[in-house]
Parts: C-alpha cells; sequence; structure tokens
C-alpha cells in the first residue's frame, strides 16, 4: 500500500505540474494575441481571445484532474483479488489520498512561491517607478515590468490552476472516501464532475460581446456562460441521479445537495463581485476615502474587506447544514463537487484576468496608441473583478473540500466525537486558529523582503544606466527576472516547513483529537483572514482602476489617485500572495492528515509522543537554517535613494534656473 500511495503522490504532483506549465505557456501566446486584437479589431475580439487563452488553462485542469483520478482509481483496484468490491473502493480511496497530497505539494510551490515572485516584481516596479520616478505603469523603461507580466502568469494562471486543481481532485476523493465503499455513491462525483466538463465546454461558446460594451455588459459576457454550464450541470446531474439510484429517494437527496454546492458557489462569487467591483459602493468608498489621503484609503480598504466576510460565512453554513441535513457527511462532500463541476469555465474567467492585464502592459511597452490602452484597461479592471470572484470561489471550495476531508479524517483515524470541553480538542483549535496567521505573516514579510531587493537594483539602474530615465538606456530586465525567482524559491521555504509540519506534530505528539481540533481550528480562521485578504486587495485595486477608467476625482495624476497607488499596493500582496495562499494551507493540512490517519488510528493522548519530536526536530532546525541564510541579513534598501533624489535635482535645476530667470526679467 505505501508503494500505491507513492505511486498516487507522483502522479498528482506530475499532472498538476503539467496543468500549470500548459496554462501558462497558452497564456504567454495568448498576451500578445489579446493585444494585436485590441489594436486591430477591437474589444469584442480582445475578449473572446483572452477569454480562450484562459478556457486553455480551465479545461487542462479539469481534463487532467478527472483523467488521473479515474486512471488511478481503475489502477488502485487491480491486485487485490481476494477482496470484495466494497473492500477494493475503500482501499482504492485510501491510495488515491497520495493523489491528492502530491497535488497539494505542487499547488503549494505555485500558489506560494508564484505570489511572492509576481507580488516582489509588481510592489518594486510601482513604488520605484511610478511613485519615485513618476514614469506610467508598464512603462519599458522601468527594469522590473517585465518580471512583474512574467509574474502574473506564474502566481495568478499556474498558481490558481494547481490551487483549483487541488480542490478538484481533494473534493472526487473525499466523497469517495466517505461513501465507505457503496459503489454507485463512489461514481457519483466521478460522474458528476465529467458532466461538468461537457457542461463547461458548452457555456465557454456564449461568452460574447460587443464593441463599446461597459463595465456591466463585459461582467454580464462571461456570466452567461457560467449561467449556461450551472443549468446543464443541473440537468446532467439529474439524469445520472436517476439512473444511478433507480428512483431511490436518497438519491434525490444527494442531488439536492449537488445543487446546493452549485448555487453556494454562484452566491460567493456574486458577493466577491459587489464588494471588490468598482460598479458598486464598496470600491467607490475607497476611492472617495482617497481624498483625504492614503491613510484613510487603507483603513476603509480593511473595513470593506472585513465585512465582506459576513456573505460568504452566511452562504456556507446556509449550504453546510442543508447539506447535512440531506444526506449527513457525504451531502457536504458531494456538495463540494457540485460547485466545483463548472471548475472549467470558472478557472477560465479567472485565468483571463491576467491575460488582460499582461496585453496592457505590452501595449504600453510597444508604445501602441492610446485607444488600445483604453481597450485592455477595460479588460484588465473586469479582469481584476473576476479574479477576485475566482479567489472568493476558490475559497468557498477550499474551506468544504477541507470540511469533507476532516469528516473523512475523523472516520479513519477512529474518532467518535470531538468533544469542545476536552482540553487536547481546545489546544488543537486555539493552535489550529493561530496557523493562518503565521502563514500569511511569513507570506507577508517575504513579499516585502523580496520586493527590497528588487526595488535596490531598480533604483540602481536608474541611477547607474545613462539616459535610461530618458529612454535612451536599455533596462537589464534579466537580472530584476532572476532576484525574484531566487526570492520566490527562498522565501517559500518556511511557509512550506510549517504547512506540512504541524499536522505531523500535533497527531504524532499529542493524538487524533488534537489533530482534529487543530484542522477545525484552521479551517475557521483560515477562511476568514483568505475572504478578508483577498477582498480587501481586490477592492484597492479596483478603487485605482475606477480613477483611471472612469476619470473619477480628477483621474489620473491627482493625489487622490497617488493615494489609491498607496492603497493598491499593500493590497497586491493581500490579494495575489497571503489571502490565496491560505487555501493551500487548509487544504494541504487536511490531506496530510487524512494520510496519516491510519497509522495514528486508535492512539491515546501521549501514547507515542516520542514519534513527534522528530517533526518537531525538523521544524526547529529547518527555522534556523533558513534564519541563517536567508533572513539574518537583512538588506538596506535606503541606500540608492541620494543617488536617486540627486538625479531628479539635476533634471529640474535647469527648469528651475530657467523660471528663475524669467520671473527676474521684469525688474531688471
Amino acid at each position: 500500500d505505501g508503494i500505491r500511495i507513492g505511486g498516487c503522490f507522483l502522479a498528482g504532483a506530475l499532472l498538476s505540474a503539467v496543468a500549470g506549465w500548459c496554462g501558462m505557456s497558452v497564456a504567454t501566446d495568448a498576451n500578445v494575441r489579446t493585444t494585436q486584437a485590441a489594436d486591430k479589431q477591437g474589444l469584442a475580439s480582445a475578449l473572446r481571445v483572452a477569454f480562450a487563452g484562459g478556457a486553455v488553462m480551465g479545461f487542462t485542469v479539469v481534463g487532467l484532474g478527472l483523467l488521473g483520478v479515474s486512471l488511478f482509481y481503475f489502477l488502485m483496484t487491480l491486485g487485490r483479488t481476494d477482496a470484495i468490491i466494497e473492500q477494493e473502493a475503500v482501499l482504492a480511496m485510501e491510495a488515491l489520498v497520495g493523489f491528492g497530497f502530491g497535488a497539494s505539494s505542487i499547488a503549494l510551490f505555485a500558489r506560494v512561491a508564484g505570489g511572492i515572485y509576481t507580488k516582489a516584481a509588481d510592489v518594486g516596479a510601482d513604488l520605484v517607478g511610478k511613485v519615485e520616478m513618476d514614469i506610467p505603469e508598464d512603462d519599458p523603461r522601468n527594469p522590473a515590468v517585465i518580471a512583474d507580466n512574467v509574474g502574473d502568469n506564474v502566481g495568478d494562471v499556474a498558481g490558481m490552476g494547481a490551487d483549483l486543481f487541488e480542490s478538484y481532485v481533494g473534493s472526487i476523493i473525499a466523497a469517495g472516501t466517505l461513501a465507505n465503499g457503496d459503489i454507485v455513491k463512489v461514481a457519483l462525483p466521478f460522474w458528476i464532475a465529467g458532466s461538468g466538463i461537457i457542461a463547461s465546454m458548452i457555456g465557454f461558446f456564449f461568452v460574447r460581446t460587443k464593441d463599446g460594451a461597459s463595465q456591466h455588459d463585459l461582467l454580464f459576457a462571461l456570466h452567461k456562460g457560467t449561467i449556461v454550464s450551472s443549468i446543464l450541470v443541473i440537468s446532467f446531474s439529474a439524469v445520472i441521479i436517476d439512473r444511478f439510484f433507480d428512483g431511490d429517494g436518497h438519491g434525490w437527496e444527494n442531488f439536492g445537495c449537488i445543487v446546493i454546492g452549485l448555487f453556494c458557489g454562484i452566491f460567493i462569487g456574486q458577493a466577491t463581485e459587489y464588494f471588490t467591483s468598482y460598479s458598486f459602493w464598496p470600491v467607490k468608498s475607497i476611492t472617495q476615502a482617497g481624498i483625504t489621503g492614503p491613510a484613510t484609503v487603507i483603513i476603509q480598504g480593511i473595513g470593506i474587506g472585513m465585512i465582506s466576510c459576513v456573505a460568504p460565512v452566511i452562504i456556507l453554513v446556509i449550504t453546510i447544514l442543508a447539506c447535512n441535513a440531506l444526506a449527513g457527511e457525504y451531502g457536504i462532500a458531494i456538495a463540494a463537487v457540485g460547485m466545483l463541476s463548472t471548475l472549467g469555465i470558472t478557472l477560465a474567467t479567472d485565468a483571463y484576468g491576467p491575460i488582460a492585464d499582461n496585453a496592457g502592459g505590452i501595449a504600453e511597452m510597444a508604445e501602441l496608441d492610446e485607444r488600445v490602452r483604453e481597450t485592455t484597461d477595460a479588460l484588465d479592471a473586469l479582469g481584476n473583478t473576476t479574479a477576485a470572484t475566482g479567489k472568493g470561489f476558490a475559497i468557498g471550495s477550499a474551506v468544504l473540500t477541507s470540511l469533507s476531508l476532516l469528516s473523512a479524517f475523523k472516520d479513519k483515524a477512529g474518532i467518535q466525537q470531538v468533544d469542545l470541553s476536552d482540553a487536547y480538542v481546545m489546544s488543537g483549535i486555539l493552535f489550529g486558529a493561530m496557523l493562518p496567521f503565521l502563514f500569511a505573516a511569513l507570506t507577508m514579510l517575504s513579499v516585502q523582503k523580496a520586493a527590497g531587493a528588487i526595488i535596490i537594483e531598480v533604483r540602481r539602474q536608474f541611477a547607474e544606466i545613462p539616459g535610461l530615465r530618458e529612454g535612451t538606456g536599455e533596462p537589464d530586465c534579466e537580472r530584476c527576472i532572476a532576484i525574484s525567482t531566487q526570492s520566490s524559491v527562498e522565501e517559500m521555504i518556511l511557509p512550506g516547513l510549517y504547512a506540512i509540519m504541524s499536522p505531523l506534530i500535533m497527531g504524532l505528539l499529542i493524538g487524533p483529537s488534537a489533530l482534529a481540533g487543530m484542522l477545525a481550528g484552521a479551517i475557521a480562521s483560515g477562511m476568514m483572514l483568505a475572504i478578508m485578504m483577498s477582498n480587501a486587495g481586490g477592492a484597492w485595486d479596483n478603487s485605482k482602476k475606477y480613477i483611471e477608467i472612469e476619470g473619477e476625482c480628477g483621474g489620473k495624476g491627482t493625489q487622490v489617485h497617488k493615494a489609491c497607488i498607496v492603497g493598491d499596493t499593500v493590497g497586491d500582496p493581500f490579494k495575489d500572495t497571503s489571502g490565496p495562499a491560505l487555501n493551500i494551507l487548509i487544504k494541504l493540512m487536511s490531506m496530510i492528515s487524512l494520510t496519516i490517519a491510519p497509522i495514528i488510528r486508535g492512539w491515546t493522548e501521549w501514547q507515542y509522543w516520542y514519534y513527534g519530536m522528530i517533526p518537531i526536530a525538523l521544524t526547529f532546525l529547518g527555522t534556523i537554517l533558513v534564519y541563517r541564510l536567508y533572513w539574518k541579513n537583512a538588506l538596506d534598501i535606503t541606500a540608492p535613494v541620494a543617488d536617486i533624489e540627486k538625479q531628479k535635482s539635476a533634471e529640474a535645476e535647469p527648469l528651475v534656473s530657467e523660471e528663475a530667470d524669467a520671473e527676474a526679467e521684469p525688474l531688471v
């Protein structure tokens, strides 16, 4: 069985990596083609090209995910001649947990390292380029602009793809595990996922718009595809339930859970859209807060992010209670499958965003006509909203998937009841609730540290390369790309180490009850923090876009615009690094716990505490090593500032002298 689990682990990791690589490759090509379409054919054609590029990512994830899980389920049933069919299903699902663990491992790398990469380059490019040097966004003179555009593909395409690949296969594995050998219930999530792929393919062809469309029209164009796909999934699911359960009333209870899960995803997306689109009050209020400076922009954004937690939590609570009443723990698991059944088109709308963003960067760097940039900016603003909606969907699906995995862990570990008055359970809850804050803090600090290295390099190049600011010198973009790559790999080690070792420490040191409490605390805390950070970051971003696209509060270059740029810079690691990475944390810890559940089954508290000392020692040694290698010697990010100030002063001196002479002439 160990060899089987190991093989599944390698397959899950490989397929997740392949899906991310394919998505990035196609997105890179689609960036240029979207710019070309915006230049030659207009808004409608540019939307079609960008969405088609995002659809490749979406359908690659669901195609490889379902293929991998189905194929390895079949392979895991082979060679068990002494087992009846129900036992074969149970043993096969136990081995498939390794597949989910492999997918989680790649998701950790792609989401955390990708998020650090993209936001380090983005923050560095914005602070030196737009704030210090006063040059436009995506200006080719900025040495970090290429790294910024590369980071969009790494973090927002491959990272989100790996995140949802993990949720997709995890929901199927959790539902199959909770079926407890019932062949019909084991097969149901596979068939629902397959019907969702067909529905998403049909829905793809309904995404169309017209030239000159408003943001509302563009949003409706994307919603059409999702609505059509959802209706088709409901129809397909009804047929599947009717055939599988042959009129049994319990089948229609599962159908109700699938429909509830599907609408849960849609409603969470709508709630996220309300708090992150500049068509609605929350984002507009952040822009208005910019009248009194950047501090009030940040205060208002954090408040909007916090209040945005209310609607998704209520929606998820209703979903969990309703599905539990209908079909128990299996009902919650099959609801997660229903939510993710339309992932093909949902992920397409999300991956479309970074393609549109990079298309705008290419238009700026190629110095195309201003109308091209206006077209790509409209698509980019829509992309910010769809990206925020996608993150909300990812958080909701991660919570349902993690709860299903927690239920599966409880069964496999032999836990009859989780008693909140038990000291071990309560200690686990408190420890688990702390972990998302630790994880988010480490990723935020990593972005700051990596962005500091980019800032130093960009300042150095502006100070040392002759004619760079005037446009006659050539920036060394490869250096910034190398810094982002190295920093992202170095900085992901510590968060990844804590995410993997925490469930091992709690489960092996204390026991399964404390580990169950830790997972519950991490899921609840991680969900709140992820929603707050993702929505606050998306709202800050679109408050800036509201000024740039709609000309609100005087348009670009005003003090309000600069205040919102500060908010956007703060929000970048919120929405693209720390917030989304929390999805990985709760799913990865749940998957690891389910993997070790058969080992710790029946253990009492502290029974084999000495095994827990092994992960504790590894965590301690890893922390010391990372600190000494990467954190001990902090960079001095203030050193090159004097050189930039001298350069800007030198450029201003002739102008000041001429103005002074002109004012002095009448006196003479």
